[in-house]
């Protein structure tokens, strides 16, 4: 990515006098039309994998820049809902900043969770960046099958 500077004031010019096709496309190449809308943005929402194996589901978030304590896990029903905040970095007048793509904000991601899961054992950690989340699913009763035996009338007896 090339470094821009952003707000430099336009330079007077004549239009017919001093066109240069070049520079015109130029700065149509770097023209974006959603700077205006870049307040209405939805902030910072976290990407999230999942994925099922055959005793669980795991849950994936990247979180980069967030503390454990900046991050909030509720299990309501089969409802489960992430939810965090990542401050901002401090600016100051000094500071020129060429470009400020990162995302900040409050973010709540909620997922309905399958019938069969243990709420009870879910269990959360964070390493480099990447919160894992582990459902586990419940055992599930296995059928057992009952042999039927015969057992021997005793000599003696007979059938009515």
């Amino acid at each position: 990515m090339n470094i821009v500077r952003q707000n430099e004031p336009a330079k007077e010019t004549s239009l017919l006098r001093d066109w240069d096709p070049f520079r015109s496309m130029r700065e149509l190449l770097r023209w974006d039309p959603f700077r205006e809308m870049a307040p209405l943005s939805m902030g910072f929402v976290p990407s999230v994998d999942v994925k099922e194996t055959a005793n669980e589901y795991i849950f994936k978030a990247d979180v980069p820049g967030m503390k454990e304590q900046d991050i909030e896990i509720s299990l309501t029903g089969n409802r489960m809902s992430i939810a965090g905040k990542r401050e901002e970095e401090k600016k100051t007048e000094k500071d020129t900043y060429y470009a400020m793509e990162r995302h900040y904000g409050s973010f709540r991601r909620t997922f309905t969770l399958p019938e069969g899961v243990d709420v009870e054992a879910v269990k959360a950690e964070m390493a480099h960046g990447v919160l894992t989340v582990t459902v586990p699913k419940k055992a599930i009763a296995e059928a057992k099958r009952v042999t039927v035996t015969t057992t021997p009338e005793p000599k003696g007896e007979t059938k009515h």
